[in-house]
């Protein structure tokens, strides 16, 4: 594993694991995540994954109480534990990926920015539904909401920019594009992705465990619903 460290304040290390989108990169991220999840270290307050890079969090005090260091910055002792680690756990794998499918109502009331993304691509509505359905997705990362998943693996073609006016209010469940990335709302929030259809599923519900039903690591698999299946899955028939 190839990484770099660098100080985030003075109660965070960035472990840098790469400079780029990539799965061997993701791969990288997974394998360190799992690493901590396992470990738990007692110093360790939080541990956040992105696309490149993992975060911890740690706890000065806790170091200096312990370790009784009055001649080394926590920093630094922090870095020297993450090698050490590291070190010892070379075989560490990563879990395989679960498949998680996701039904979506495609336009219409629920898919209001599906005629832009099609005019935006010179297609039309029904293929760039079919180019979307037919993705190889990976959730990348959780962020920016509780339960977003930033989902690469979408078709090219079908890339389309933020909108330039950004709603207030987007519904929980909406899927939407942002340049060659798609996602799903999981609560009412605003947001500039270009919507193009709603799945009556609850992404994240606060009192479960886990809350947020994806995780990174998660392979998504998009499938078309009527209107009719969609209100019936909302209502839970």
């Amino acid at each position: 594993m190839d990484y770099q460290f660098q100080p985030l304040g003075d109660q965070a290390v960035v472990i840098d694991l790469g400079n780029e989108i990539s799965h061997t990169v993701h791969e990288e991220v997974q394998t360190l995540s799992n690493l901590l999840e396992e470990h738990q270290p007692e110093w360790m307050i939080e541990y956040i994954p992105a696309f490149t890079n993992v975060t911890i969090l740690y706890s000065p005090l806790f170091i200096h109480q312990q370790t009784k260091q009055t001649d080394a910055l926590p920093y630094d002792w922090v870095c020297e534990q993450l090698r050490k680690m590291i070190a010892q756990n070379k075989r560490t794998k990563v879990p395989e990926p679960r498949t998680i499918e996701i039904p979506v109502c495609y336009g219409g009331e629920y898919g209001p920015d599906l005629p832009h993304v099609a005019e935006h691509t010179n297609l039309k509505e029904e293929e760039v539904i079919k180019r979307h359905l037919n993705g190889d997705y990976l959730v990348y990362m959780i962020g920016f909401a509780p339960g977003f998943p930033y989902i690469g693996g979408m078709d090219e073609t079908i890339s389309t920019p933020r909108r330039d006016d950004p709603r207030l209010e987007i519904p929980a469940g909406s899927v939407g594009i942002a340049g060659s990335q798609t996602g799903v709302y999981p609560i009412t929030t605003p947001g500039g992705w270009q919507l193009i259809g709603q799945t009556p599923l609850q992404l994240f519900q606060p009192e479960e465990d886990p809350p947020s039903l994806l995780q990174a690591g998660d392979k998504i698999k998009f499938t078309s619903i009527s209107e009719k299946e969609y209100l019936a899955i909302k209502e839970g028939k």
